[in-house]
């Protein structure tokens, strides 16, 4: 398992975010973050201007881990990594994609919730793969099930994880992580409710501590 998967894997989820006012809101939302315990951040391309929020919170917090979602094409997999993103997640399955993170050496994640995407992927050397939407494809059930036949891969479930299902996805095998929206929402970005997105995330690391033990 490469650096960057081992540190999602041990924090058990990772923050998904659009920031729709980027240089006002990427600062105070990364401290937010790491002062609540979860120091990494999925910044969506949902929004305009996300490679500027990738490239602030690179640069003032060395210790925060950013990557860049929502990616769709190749040439935002290239403003993305220019920008420093440190991984790429994808809503699905583009080889285009994958071949160009595997050239410039950037980890990435693609959603997969088929056995036939995810032989895709186990051919292009992928073993840690999105689950994408997790709980409208059928939520744990649909991981365990699909995962028995693939032992070596993992997952990474986005869509509909909560503070009230976030256990039950931890305590399968299969998952690597879980991908959190509700961990810093557009109306508390928007409302600047930097406290209470810094409690979201310790108590949703009470959870993975409660379910994993990490920490």
């Amino acid at each position: 398992m490469d650096m960057i998967t081992q540190k999602l894997d041990k924090l058990g989820i990772l923050p998904v975010v659009k920031l729709n006012r980027p240089q006002r809101d990427a600062l105070p939302l990364a401290e937010a973050l790491i002062q609540g315990g979860l120091p990494a951040v999925e910044v969506t391309f949902r929004a305009e201007g996300a490679e500027t929020a990738i490239q602030a919170m690179r640069s003032r917090y060395p210790e925060l881990l950013v990557g860049a979602g929502t990616v769709l094409t190749v040439e935002q997999v290239d403003i993305a990594h220019a920008a420093g993103a440190q991984f790429i997640v994808s809503p699905g399955f583009s080889a285009a994609i994958v071949a160009r993170c595997q050239q410039l050496g950037v980890q990435v994640y693609p959603g997969c919730t088929t056995a036939t995407e995810i032989q895709t992927a186990l051919d292009y050397g992928l073993r840690v793969l999105k689950f994408f939407p997790a709980e409208a494809s059928g939520g744990v059930a649909a991981i365990k099930a699909v995962a028995a036949p693939f032992p070596m891969v993992h997952f990474i479930p986005t869509g509909g994880i909560s503070l009230g299902n976030l256990g039950s996805y931890l305590g399968c095998k299969a998952v690597c992580a879980c991908g959190g929206s509700y961990l810093a929402p557009e109306k508390l970005i928007e409302a600047e409710q930097w406290d209470a997105i810094a409690d979201l995330c310790r108590k949703s690391q009470d959870i993975v501590r409660e379910v994993r033990g990490n920490g």
